[in-house]
């Protein structure tokens, strides 16, 4: 059930889709796609309030259906030219594949916590897939965000084991990362 605090919420967003793991509020500017975010389960879904909200919401529900799915939605130019290169580089990875924060850095001459920072900053997580980039120990962080146990986190697992990835693609309860889901 909404709550007050999540209806307010909602009005920044241009459309609210249900995820297996809670909601995806999308957001529009001027024709163009300005963000996406992942929302928990307080929030509820909220009908697109234009046509580019329209096409985030049909496509974002085709990935969930098939995480193959190639997303083709106008993008609003944001971000430093060193985040593009990461978000380029993370394109580049595909389904079914992670990569760590150091081999990213490798790719495209930079660190690691940079490559995690840009990956943090991806307004556009689900078409630019920072979920498929880890730390070389494990899980890593997601969304500027590291609590093991929590939302986002458990956002990141779902989508590894949506997309086949092999450490995170076993039945949960055979699994040895916690998960929410």
């Amino acid at each position: 059930m909404a709550t007050p605090e999540s209806i307010i919420e909602a009005a920044i967003f241009s459309a609210i889709v249900p995820a297996p793991f809670g909601y995806i509020g999308v957001r529009t500017e001027n024709a163009e796609l300005s963000e996406l975010v992942y929302l928990p389960q307080r929030f509820q879904e909220k009908a697109p309030s234009d046509a580019i909200a329209q096409s985030a919401a049909e496509q974002i529900t085709r990935y969930f259906a098939d995480p193959d799915f190639q997303f083709d939605l106008p993008l609003k130019s944001v971000g430093t030219a060193f985040q593009h290169r990461v978000w380029q580089a993370i394109s580049s990875v595909p389904r079914g594949q992670v990569r760590t924060y150091g081999q990213i850095a490798h790719l495209i001459g930079s660190a690691p916590r940079a490559v995690g920072q840009a990956c943090g900053a991806n307004w556009f997580p689900l078409i630019i897939p920072c979920h498929r980039v880890t730390a070389s120990g494990g899980l890593g962080g997601f969304a500027h965000h590291d609590d093991a146990t929590g939302f986002h986190l458990g956002v990141k697992r779902y989508l590894l084991r949506l997309e086949g990835v092999p450490e995170y693609s076993q039945p949960e309860s055979t699994q040895h990362q916690e998960s929410m889901w």
